[in-house]
């Protein structure tokens, strides 16, 4: 029997989810180091995205026609709002913003992403959050800022207003996709064919978007100059998602909202082994208290879980 007063160890919702967020770290820590090597081999970022996204929208329908589950037509709004709100418009705006305020403000964004889930959510329900979930979310936020802080690259100059401003509208997007795809899931549906179709949907726009930024046919070519990085990432890619919509489906908007948190921490796994990067002790210190506060977020939701 668990012990008193741990109900997440009883809870198998709750024990699921934290299985699911610990594979989505890892899947997008994984894509970090892939996407460096992309990057170095001169491949442009648009054309990356949308194969990576293309390819991995191609494996999750795969796996969900073998299941008998196919995406059906009647969600479409559904599939538009939560593929433009969640995946496309963020990664426009960071391909933006990255050579203007740099890499460790862009990722600063990211990080704030659990907070306003949390705030949107709470506003959504009409509830208070729990006061041990909003320790949790803010524990992590810190190890994360820690870690941007000891990873700082300099590449940004220009931190006008306007600039900073439009990179507030990343956190601001994450956070209001991941409560749209759950207060508006639709009845009866499927995680994986929804991951499909919503990444079928963002994968077209994305396409849009390697014409429209100038990279074209050039950039789509560079990505198939890399095989093996693309493959890695496409399957790091489709299995990262299929588990994101499971997450979403029993761990909720605030809890799914960590993923970036956890992501961070792996990367700094990921980048020391496969590139074999360094970095301080107080960036390592960070990613414990990362994990420290994932434990928090995902106690606070057990308590208030029925088993």
């Amino acid at each position: 029997m668990p012990p008193d007063g741990f109900p997440m160890i009883a809870n198998a919702r709750m024990r699921e989810a934290a299985l699911l967020l610990l594979g989505c770290g890892i899947c997008l820590g994984a894509t970090l180091p892939l996407q460096k090597l992309a990057a170095a081999a001169g491949v442009q970022p648009a054309s990356w995205v949308f194969v990576s996204t293309l390819g991995a929208s191609i494996l999750l329908t795969i796996g969900a026609v073998a299941r008998g589950r196919a995406p059906s037509p009647r969600h479409r709004v559904y599939y538009l709002i939560a593929a433009l709100v969640s995946f496309v418009i963020p990664n426009l705006i960071i391909y933006v913003v990255i050579p203007k305020i740099g890499a460790g403000l862009a990722g600063m964004m990211f990080a704030l992403s659990p907070i306003l889930t949390l705030t949107v959510a709470s506003i959504v329900a009409r509830r208070v959050p729990p006061l041990l979930g909003v320790v949790g979310i803010v524990v992590g936020l810190a190890g994360v800022l820690v870690i941007i802080a000891f990873r700082g690259d300099g590449a940004g100059s220009d931190t006008s207003l306007r600039w900073v401003l439009l990179a507030l509208c990343i956190p601001v997007c994450l956070a209001s996709g991941n409560v749209y795809r759950s207060h508006n899931w639709p009845a009866g549906a499927d995680s994986l064919s929804l991951a499909s179709a919503i990444n079928i949907v963002a994968a077209a726009l994305l396409l849009t978007a390697v014409f429209a930024s100038g990279e074209g046919v050039q950039g789509l070519t560079g990505v198939l100059g890399v095989p093996g990085l693309i493959i890695a990432q496409i399957i790091a890619t489709g299995a990262n998602l299929a588990m994101f919509f499971r997450l979403q489906q029993v761990g909720g908007p605030v809890y799914l909202s960590q993923i970036g948190y956890a992501a961070a921490a792996v990367g700094l796994v990921a980048g020391t082994l496969i590139l074999g990067e360094t970095y301080a002790p107080a960036t390592w210190a960070g990613a414990v208290v990362v994990v420290v506060g994932v434990a928090l977020v995902t106690y606070a939701q057990a308590r208030a879980t029925p088993s």
